[in-house]
């Protein structure tokens, strides 16, 4: 093989790197909490307006934990780095699965392009205002996606830690800003107006639980690097139950304690007049500027930490899927030395960087156009994605339950995906508003649109593949055990075609 020198066609990912602490540093880096806190859960204060934004995160930190029973428990029989592809091939068929990993490669990169726009920004208004370096919004993106770039063909195992020094750092300072907002409660008492329970059936809750399952986008992520992990039956499990249980918490504290330290009746208010700035208006007061600074630049490494976790999952089903020919094989290439999907992580950062030129190149606004739309989009993308492979979860189940308790296979599954069917109707119905345009933009759809007809194309390409390469087609969702053409006992199932 000419290239035989440099890289590697891989059967596998690099085995034995990543322990459970290692995986949740990598999802929970994606959901990106700094921004989310600082950021997201205003924005829903503001633009929904209700103060029940800490009950909505609380929910859909439920919600995500149904749809984790039967996800975690379907990796205990099928391992690859393909996750959702996979899950939907096993449970509904490969056409499913094929339309599904096309779906997953538009959102996940929409996301991590999409947060590109955001740090630019920020970058640049932070270097600007702090050390007079009034560079393009662009100049700076491309400086942190170089850093992404070379990091992610290194050893999974160096990320890791570089993201554990990021993620531990901005989760401290959200603490510590949360201590000192109830500390110092609006008129000197502590409420729990903004935690009461029936907030669920007040107006606008809908819109608030579309809102808070953005702030989890990635935290799926654990069984993306399960071929990596040290022991895949037990690290993805307990990963993805610790992401969703402290992102949850850590979100609805910060939300209350916002509430606190304005007052429920005036956190609405506060975050309309102050936007972003809100947490560090709340906090200044009472901290050193040294540690208002901290949480600035915190910001700013919280999403380059999120850019690094999503360039690493498309990287990954780039591969899954190159492994398996769905793909072309060039993109189950790996680093000999690092054990990085090489193709699949050159190919990404390609990609973004062909994007980011190209909306420097045509828009002034990229908050807007790259930032705001790309992540919103993104969302909605894994929230599709999770919703269907509940429901291929369910699937899965109901013909080989494979000796598990009603509960993992049938019970939990069926709630999630019921519960995520009403959250994606309610995304949908609301999605110019998320969006910020006019309910008659055709942004509104094309959007949305996207998803469909990638799904389509997964489709076609799923049928055109079993007509002309019967051979390529009957190995899809085979992960590992493809370049053997044998399935490993625990990947034996009878799947729909």
């Amino acid at each position: 093989m000419s290239h035989a020198t440099r890289d590697t066609v891989a059967g596998a990912l690099a085995k034995d790197r990543l322990g459970i602490a290692s995986v949740l540093f990598f999802v929970s880096s994606a959901a990106a909490p700094l921004t989310v806190v600082g950021a997201g859960v205003i924005i829903a204060f503001a633009v929904i307006g209700i103060i029940g934004i800490p009950v909505a995160y609380l929910a859909v930190a439920v919600v995500l934990a149904l749809f984790a029973v039967g996800f975690v428990t379907m990796s205990r029989h099928i391992v690859n780095a393909g996750a959702f592809y996979t899950y939907v091939t096993h449970g509904l068929g490969r056409p499913s699965g094929v339309a599904t990993a096309m779906v997953a490669l538009l959102a996940y990169n929409a996301m991590q392009i999409g947060l590109y726009g955001g740090v630019g920004v920020i970058l640049d208004q932070f270097m600007s205002d702090r050390y007079g370096w009034p560079f393009a919004w662009w100049a700076y993106a491309l400086l942190v996606w170089a850093f992404v770039a070379v990091l992610g063909l290194l050893r999974v195992d160096v990320n890791g830690r570089v993201l554990a020094v990021l993620l531990l750092s901005e989760v401290a300072i959200v603490l510590v800003y949360d201590a000192v907002m109830i500390s110092n409660p609006a008129e000197g008492q502590v409420s729990f107006a903004a935690l009461a329970p029936q907030h669920i059936v007040t107006a606008g809750f809908g819109a608030a639980l579309v809102t808070a399952i953005t702030g989890f986008v990635g935290f799926e992520g654990t069984v993306v690097y399960s071929e990596e992990t040290k022991d895949p039956r037990r690290t993805v499990r307990r990963a993805t139950y610790i992401a969703v249980a402290a992102t949850g918490l850590l979100y609805a504290l910060s939300a209350w304690a916002m509430s606190v330290a304005t007052g429920p009746e005036r956190i609405v208010d506060a975050a309309r007049e102050h936007d972003t700035d809100l947490i560090f208006h709340l906090v200044s007061p009472h901290l050193g500027s040294s540690l208002v600074t901290m949480g600035q630049v915190l910001i700013i490494t919280s999403l380059i930490a999120a850019l690094l976790a999503f360039h690493h999952t498309v990287a990954r089903y780039a591969f899954a899927l190159g492994r398996e020919r769905v793909l072309p094989a060039v993109f189950s290439r790996t680093n000999p030395r690092t054990g990085a999907p090489k193709v699949g992580s050159l190919a990404q950062s390609t990609l973004a960087a062909t994007v980011i030129i190209g909306v420097a190149a045509i828009s002034d606004d990229p908050i807007v156009h790259l930032f705001f739309w790309g992540t919103v989009s993104g969302g909605a993308g894994v929230l599709i994605l999770m919703t269907v492979t509940s429901i291929g979860v369910l699937g899965f189940f109901i013909r080989d339950r494979r000796d598990e308790s009603l509960w993992r296979a049938r019970i939990a599954p069926l709630i999630a995906a019921l519960a995520l069917v009403g959250i994606l109707a309610a995304t949908v119905a609301d999605f110019d508003a998320l969006l910020g345009v006019d309910p008659d933009s055709p942004l509104r759809w094309a959007f949305l649109g996207a998803y469909g007809v990638a799904a389509l194309i997964g489709v076609v390409w799923a049928m055109v593949l079993r007509a002309t390469k019967p051979n390529i087609y009957d190995k899809i969702g085979l992960g590992a055990n493809v370049n053997t053409g044998q399935r490993a006992a625990a990947d034996t199932v009878t799947q729909p075609a």
